[in-house]
């Protein structure tokens, strides 16, 4: 990553040999989770640390190579469960590079100074313009279908039709081509915004990138914040593991002291500050609880601490909105909270005495499948704790939208305005167990006499089901409303892809992933099913 404000660069020379595995080689510019690891990183950075750059160029530093997208040998020999964590982070890295371009005034321009092929092309279609080098030879292409019989499953379809509008013909032969397209039938199609001859490819994506730097609403003269390594243990996030039961305790706690009041404060205090250094070990606990314990069905969400302090550390984003760190740290939390939506586990919330269910923490809440709130405290605790409370901040009122562009709240009241508006005006009060099953906000409120054995019923009884199910539900519940390129991407190309990745088709002894790269074409099933 190369900084020379008011742009940056970023260029991919991915190290062949290094590969989270020794069974594969990452070479032309393919890449596993290991890479797409440190490219979520650099958004991350870009956005935080970077704040006087106005626009990002995403190139590759190999002659003739823009990317080969996910490498084959990697996808052939890895296991369902790791395919699929592969493909959602993939998705949600992408979907980064978007929310920059929209939300940030970071946007991104592929220069794609060589081919790009599968998820290379995907990673060229998360950028706002781009720009192929016509030479004759470098081409775009979606080749998964005639090649591996799977699909373009990090959004590729329907970011062509979607996000660029190519038309639907086109796109049917643009993905069945296995070359794919070059130079200026490319850019006809819409499948690129520009081509250049490589004389003048370098001097037209400067000119697209000012261009679009000029745009920008980032500050040029203010100065970023580092974001430095997670502490170990965690500060605000804690997560115990009950293998037995299947289930994990996911708990977040308020701030434990004063919170910055203006963004200068924010500014100084960095990622040190509750808004951002919670989110950010929250999103670390989700990914290490999807990606090394994914028996681990049922998450529990808890909270804990002082709910004043919680709107306190909220005042300075909502006073102060449109200060770049402010916006960024909403962002980052709204980012996180999709994260937990779109990860395939049952979402429990637990409120109880001594919990913090208020505005950013209450999301937890109203993210949850179903939630238990306590009615009333635990009669025989030592140093009783007042009654559970639930509270509404404007945090909760559209700061954090999800994948289908609507609140938490509006999503739980779709299509019931009357009871959406009652809710919404609950804003502010801090309301007990009945108040807030009265207005629809929690889904049980047993009493202490019942608290632990129907907690415990219901995680026993939801580990007794089929996980695959399990995860179809949920997933189809959760996202009612309007269907927004997110939501397709998500539920359409993961879901379909995920299937496809299991079908002996692909991945069978004669399958197009098993003989990919040997010189022996695949044996089909030719029943359509």
């Amino acid at each position: 990553m190369a900084v020379d404000p008011p742009l940056a660069t970023v260029s991919m020379a991915v190290d062949a040999r290094a590969g989270l595995r020794d069974d594969y080689e990452l070479k032309l510019n393919s890449y596993d989770l290991g890479v797409d690891i440190e490219l979520y990183d650099i958004v991350q950075r870009l956005r935080f640390e970077h704040p006087e750059v106005r626009a990002v160029v995403l190139t590759s530093a190999l002659d003739k190579v823009f990317c080969a997208g996910a490498n084959i040998q990697m996808l052939a020999g890895s296991s369902h469960v790791e395919k699929v964590n592969f493909c959602k982070f993939t998705n949600e890295t992408r979907n980064s590079i978007e929310d920059a371009s929209a939300h940030s005034g970071q946007p991104w321009i592929a220069a794609v100074n060589g081919t790009a092929s599968g998820g290379g092309y995907e990673l060229a279609l998360a950028c706002d313009e781009i720009v192929l080098v016509d030479d004759r030879s470098s081409a775009v292409s979606l080749p998964e279908l005639p090649l591996l019989a799977v699909l373009p499953g990090t959004g590729g379809l329907t970011r062509v039709v979607d996000k660029r509008r190519v038309r639907r013909d086109r796109a049917d032969v643009f993905a069945t081509k296995t070359e794919g397209i070059r130079g200026q039938q490319a850019a006809e199609w819409g499948l690129v915004d520009a081509v250049a001859p490589r004389t003048s490819f370098d001097e037209l994506i400067h000119e697209v990138a000012l261009a679009r730097a000029a745009r920008s609403d980032r500050p040029s003269d203010s100065k970023g914040i580092e974001l430095t390594p997670l502490p170990v243990p965690a500060r605000f996030v804690g997560v115990e593991m009950d293998h037995a039961r299947g289930s994990a305790s996911i708990v977040v706690r308020g701030p434990d002291e004063p919170q910055p009041s203006t963004p200068e404060e924010l500014v100084a205090r960095g990622d040190g500050a509750w808004v951002i250094a919670a989110a950010r070990e929250l999103d670390h606990a989700l990914l290490d609880l999807r990606f090394n314990e994914p028996a681990i069905g049922t998450w529990v969400l808890r909270t804990a601490g002082d709910a004043t302090a919680v709107r306190d550390a909220e005042d300075v984003l909502r006073e102060h909105a449109d200060h770049w760190l402010a916006r960024e740290a909403r962002l980052y939390w709204a980012r996180t909270l999709r994260r937990l939506d779109l990860s395939s586990r049952s979402l429990f919330a637990v409120v109880e005495p001594g919990s913090c269910a208020t505005g950013t923490l209450a999301e937890l809440v109203l993210a949850a499948d179903r939630s238990y709130m306590l009615d009333g405290t635990f009669e025989d605790a030592e140093g009783e704790l007042p009654a559970a409370a639930l509270q509404l901040t404007a945090a909760n009122d559209g700061w954090y939208p999800m994948a289908n562009g609507l609140s938490r709240l509006a999503t739980r009241f779709w299509q019931r305005d009357e009871e959406h508006e009652a809710a919404r005006a609950q804003i502010g009060k801090e309301l007990l167990a009945r108040d807030a099953a009265d207005v629809g906000l929690v889904t049980f409120t047993p009493d202490d006499l019942d608290w632990d054995d129907e907690i415990r019923v219901a995680i026993e009884e939801r580990g007794s089901y089929s996980p695959d199910a399990l995860t179809g539900m949920e997933a189809n519940l959760r996202f009612v409303g309007p269907e927004t390129m997110e939501t397709k991407i998500f539920a359409r190309l993961s879901a379909w892809q995920n299937w496809v990745f299991q079908r002996p088709n692909a991945i069978g002894p004669e399958g197009a992933l098993r003989r990919y790269g040997t010189g022996t074409r695949p044996t089909f099933d030719r029943d359509r099913v």
